[in-house]
């Protein structure tokens, strides 16, 4: 296969850095964009910089003309900006990987629309390791019946500003689809004061934000005498980076559809 040319949007945070830092390293891909928003002050700075390096592709904030060339972009940043970007994709035939979460139902439509024209993978989380605890909780749950109570518990770092975490969500979608039900009538997330009795069949969701943490998730299936943990521990963001690689490779082989981690990983 020849070389896959990568653009990276939010290229100087977090995430930017670590998947710029692994397309650098990857002799298969070449960083060809690195998009950041209007204002920032790496604009125009060689986007190697932030990790210790030069590059020769300098930060810009011109999405479309950064694309010219563009295989795929792939895009860890806000609802609003990724929406944008999906925009100049669209625009340019470049297919997208998409990390970001914290989008709502019509936002998510807008991405599957798109999906119509232009190859994208849409996954709230590109860990492998993720993808595969979601397989193993439809087994869980479809062995385990509504006698045991499910609980999903998530910790970020104290940065991030959507809560519970995509991934936390997508863990109580498969559940809740497993079990034939929607996650909008069964989800709870709030309990403070006098609530009653757990109500039976509900997932319970909490969140917790601090320090540094990469991104810790767990299913907790309790029944009477007995409870079963699923749990994945991130501890560095460059799982994600690779995942969001593998992605990028997948797409590759498609002209346009929707598509997720399980269908790259053949999880479906």
């Amino acid at each position: 296969m020849s070389v896959i040319n990568v653009a990276v949007a939010g290229s100087t945070g977090r995430m930017g850095r670590t998947l710029i830092e692994a397309v650098l390293a990857d002799p298969g891909l070449r960083l060809c964009a690195a998009l950041e928003q209007h204002g920032h002050p790496q604009i125009g700075k060689d986007a190697g910089e932030p990790v210790g390096t030069r590059c020769g592709v300098a930060v810009s904030d011109d999405v479309t003309g950064a694309l010219t060339g563009a295989d795929v972009l792939i895009d860890f940043t806000r609802p609003e900006g990724t929406l944008a970007h999906l925009a100049a994709c669209l625009r340019r035939g470049v297919k997208m990987v998409i990390g970001t979460t914290g989008f709502d139902d019509g936002q998510k439509k807008e991405i599957a629309a798109a999906s119509a024209d232009i190859a994208i993978l849409f996954a709230p989380n590109m860990s492998v390791g993720i993808n595969v605890m979601l397989k193993l909780l439809a087994v869980a749950t479809a062995a385990l019946d509504d006698a045991y109570d499910i609980e999903i518990v998530e910790a970020h770092h104290r940065h991030k500003v959507d809560a519970p975490s995509g991934t936390a969500l997508r863990m109580g979608e498969v559940v809740a689809q497993v079990r034939g039900r929607s996650l909008a009538e069964c989800a709870v997330y709030d309990r403070h004061g006098v609530t009653g009795e757990r109500r039976k069949g509900t997932i319970g969701f909490a969140a917790m934000r601090g320090g540094d943490l990469v991104g810790d998730h767990t299913a907790l299936f309790a029944g009477t005498g007995e409870r079963i943990e699923i749990t994945h521990r991130a501890t560095s963001r460059s799982n994600y980076a690779q995942g969001a690689l593998r992605a990028a490779r997948f797409l590759m082989t498609r002209q346009n559809g929707l598509y997720d981690m399980q269908d790259v990983l053949g999880l479906k």
